[in-house]
């Protein structure tokens, strides 16, 4: 099979000729700069600076030369902006809190403040607030809270709908071009362009916005799902609405380029259990994402990627019903998220796109034999009769021993009779 027959067969729930690989295909699913750097080195690729294409995790891009030495089968296409609203169009060098040099976006522009933090700029303007943070001795940045005071009798919902809207024909344009770039690999295609990231906490302090107005402080979000659920819901409502139109356009401009789409981010689940309620989820969520994703299959060939991290296994059902046909990442680590008993109740219904390896303790402290035997174990109960692209539980962070990542492809090569 090709890279992009064997996602597809095993999106469909039939057994490809081996597990297809994903490193770097999603910002939930790649790797950090430093380690991006490190494999390069490993396998004894050209010398080169790595980008950092995300900007806000610091994942690093994953380029030809080192796709082919992991084995990887998917590549993405990507937004023309970044979370932070600034192109990846021209590059220029950074160094990093930790000395590595990498190449940036020409408009990622920081400064040091007195405590030694990087600050970040939306849409590399200085002249603003900052809306990240990367505090020292840190590998990524976190979004900085900037909360103006709310007033309930005036809240306006357009305010945390600023940074969506009708898509233009630059960015249009621009995936069409990474669209053709993608297809031409061979490669299984998964589209990173997502505005339908309903409630994503990553999103919520505006990132991109110069002057976020609206509920953007994460605990008054977390507290609106509760207390402003009239408010929460027509937001929910909005934000479709505008989604499903501009999936429209996209895929009138690139068509069935692509195998997956990332509809969204947002987590429901903590290491031991849930940030809201069954109850709360389909009154607010539900019927958003149902009517994302029968817009999407009614239309398209697109199977639909959701990412939710913790203890979901009592959400899994719904997110079934709401017609997602990929779940990631598959965190194992969670209470009640045991990889035989989702792959048996679940495995028929729903694409496991993750869980490979757990990215919390096995892969950064354990040894590459205890690694092998993980990858080894998940590969064998999350492949059978298809339905699983291989990824680790999410990405892989800064600084992970490099042998530990290299054992992690080497034991799904092992399982796929590559080695």
């Amino acid at each position: 099979m090709t890279s992009r027959e064997r996602v597809t067969t095993s999106l469909d729930h039939e057994q490809p000729d081996k597990v297809p690989i994903d490193f770097g295909g999603t910002s939930v699913t790649g790797l950090h700069a430093s380690c991006v750097a490190g494999l390069r080195d490993y396998y004894g690729l050209e010398k080169r600076l790595v980008k950092v294409h995300e900007p806000s995790q610091c994942l690093g891009y994953i380029e030809e030369d080192l796709q082919e030495a992991i084995g990887v089968d998917v590549v993405s296409v990507n937004s023309r902006t970044t979370k932070f609203g600034f192109p990846n169009a021209t590059w220029k060098e950074w160094t990093m809190q930790d000395g590595l040099k990498v190449l940036v976006s020409s408009d990622f522009n920081t400064e040091v403040d007195g405590k030694g933090d990087t600050l970040l700029y939306p849409q590399g303007d200085t002249s603003v607030p900052p809306s990240a943070r990367m505090p020292e001795g840190g590998n990524f940045f976190d979004a900085i809270v900037r909360q103006e005071p709310i007033d309930d009798d005036n809240l306006r919902v357009e305010d945390n709908l600023e940074e969506y809207g009708p898509i233009g024909q630059e960015d249009l344009a621009y995936l069409v071009d990474q669209a053709e770039r993608a297809v031409a690999t061979g490669k299984g295609v998964v589209g990173n362009f997502s505005g339908t990231a309903l409630g994503d906490i990553s999103g919520i302090p505006g990132p991109k916005l110069k002057h976020p107005k609206g509920i953007r402080d994460i605990e008054e979000w977390y507290i609106s799902v509760a207390i402003r659920q009239d408010y929460v819901a027509e937001l929910f409502e909005m934000q479709t609405e505008i989604g499903i139109e501009n999936y429209g356009a996209i895929y009138s401009a690139i068509g069935d380029s692509i195998d997956a789409l990332v509809v969204c981010g947002t987590d429901f689940g903590t290491q031991e259990s849930t940030f809201c309620s069954l109850d709360t989820y389909r009154a607010l969520w539900k019927p958003n994402y149902q009517r994302i994703n029968d817009w999407i299959h009614g239309n398209t060939n697109w199977k639909t990627f959701k990412h939710c991290c913790g203890a979901i296994a009592s959400f899994m059902p719904d997110f079934i019903e709401s017609g997602f046909d990929i779940i990631n990442p598959v965190q194992l680590s969670a209470s009640g998220m045991d990889a035989a008993s989702l792959k048996r109740e679940y495995g028929n219904d729903i694409a496991f796109w993750g869980g490979g390896v757990d990215t919390q303790s096995t892969l950064p402290f354990g040894d590459p034999e205890e690694i092998r035997e993980q990858v080894l174990e998940r590969c064998s109960i999350f492949a059978r009769d298809g339905g699983f692209v291989f990824n680790t539980i999410h990405n892989i962070q800064a600084h992970t021993p490099i042998e530990n990542i290299v054992a992690v492809i080497d034991a799904v090569k092992e399982f796929n009779g590559d080695r």
